[in-house]
Parts: C-alpha cells; structure tokens; sequence
C-alpha cells in the first residue's frame, strides 16, 4: 500500500472520529442556524412587513394634518385617522415611526411645548440630508425657546454642517450658532463660525454680513475687506 494511500485512510478515520465524537453538536449548531434563519424570515415576512404596511397607511393622514398646519390633529388625530403619537407607540421601530417623531416635534414647537418639541426630535433621524438639516434646525429652536443655549448651538452647528450643498441654510444656521454664542459671550467661539461661513458660503447673505461680525469680534486684527 502505498504511503499517499496510507496518509488519505488515515485522514478519512480521522474525520470520522471527529464526526461520532462530535456530530451531536455539529446537529444542534446547524439545527439553530436554521432556526435562526427562518425565524428572521418568518419574524420580517409575517410581523415587520405588515406592520410596516399598516404604519405607512397610517402616516398619510398626519401628513394631510402637518400639510394643513393642524398641529393637534397632527399629535392626535381626528377619531377617524390616527395621530402621530399613536403611530409612534402602536407602530415603534417602522419608518412611518421614525417619520412620526419629526412631526410630532415640529407640531410641539408651534404648540410651545418646547420639552417634548426636543423629546420627539432628538428620536428622530434621517438619511435624507435636506430633511436631517430641517430636524436639526428646528431642535436648535426648541433647545433655544427652552433657554438651553448650549444644546441650541450643538443644533445649529449640525443643521449647518449636514447638507452643505444647501449653501443658504447652511450659512443661515452657522450664524444662528453664532449669534447665539455672542450673548452667551463667548465671542471667540463665534468668531471661528463667522470666519468658517465667510470662507465656505461668501455668496450667501450671511457670507456677506459676516465681514461686519468678523470686524467687531477681531477689532484688533488688520481687515481686507471694507464695512458698508
């Protein structure tokens, strides 16, 4: 018998001993793959799939109630069509859910209830830029309404930085964080975003006005541009 002969027999006993030693463990690790698997399956074909459909159905009459600036009927609904704090308890974890959060929020903020206008927007995130941008904006309202300046800035500067293509709002919420810095006098820290909109959006108006902040926080430094 030759040696390659002797090696692959040697080998194939190996691999069956491995096998009746271990075979009740390979079974059961298989046994659970597959459970798993279907379990996944089953769990987003029967549960998440409907529940995701049911949710979206729901969705559309708050977003009739937010089109028509009805920021009740909005967070309640009107008996026939349900709100969105019912879609966010009874639907949680679906898009539609997530979307509820942003309208809730925002219909909080007209309604004055700052606390919970922050509650809903801070659950809710986007990967639509100019969406994330507007969520973001309107949670620096809310954290500014509330008198929570810090938290307000920290929005500001995320709404100004999330969609930069958007060269207007993205000035416009630079300078807000700006502004807000200057009465928390911390004009140093506003002077860095007044510098950072000048030379990222120049052609937007508050690229224009920001020359005018720039000269007052810097007084001391030699401009090279005129103050109209």
């Amino acid at each position: 018998m030759s040696e390659q002969v002797v090696v692959e027999k040697d080998m194939l006993m190996q691999a069956q001993g491995f096998w009746q030693k271990n075979q009740r463990s390979i079974l059961i690790a298989l046994f659970a793959v597959v459970i798993i698997v279907g379990g996944v399956y089953a769990y987003n074909k029967f549960i998440k799939e409907p529940k995701e459909l049911k949710a979206a159905e729901a969705i559309y009459g708050v977003q009739q109630f937010f089109g028509a600036d009805s920021s009740n009927l909005v967070l309640n609904g009107d008996g026939a069509n349900k709100g969105a704090l019912y879609i966010i308890k009874n639907y949680d974890g679906t898009k539609a859910a997530n979307l509820a959060h942003y309208y809730a929020g925002v219909s909080y903020l007209k309604l004055k209830d700052f606390t919970n206008a922050i509650k809903y927007l801070k659950d809710f995130s986007t990967d639509s830029k100019p969406v994330q941008m507007a969520a973001y904006t309107t949670l620096g309202h809310a954290y500014a309404e509330a008198g929570k300046k810090e938290e307000a800035v920290d929005a500001y500067k995320k709404a100004g930085n999330t969609f930069t293509d958007d060269a207007d709002n993205s000035a416009e919420n630079l300078s807000l964080a700006a502004g807000l810095l200057q009465t928390m006098n911390k004009n140093k820290e506003a002077l860095e975003i007044y510098r950072e909109i000048k030379a990222k959006y120049p052609n937007t108006q508050k690229g224009f006005e920001a020359d005018k902040y720039i000269y007052q926080l810097s007084p001391n430094e030699k401009n090279d541009f005129s103050i109209n």
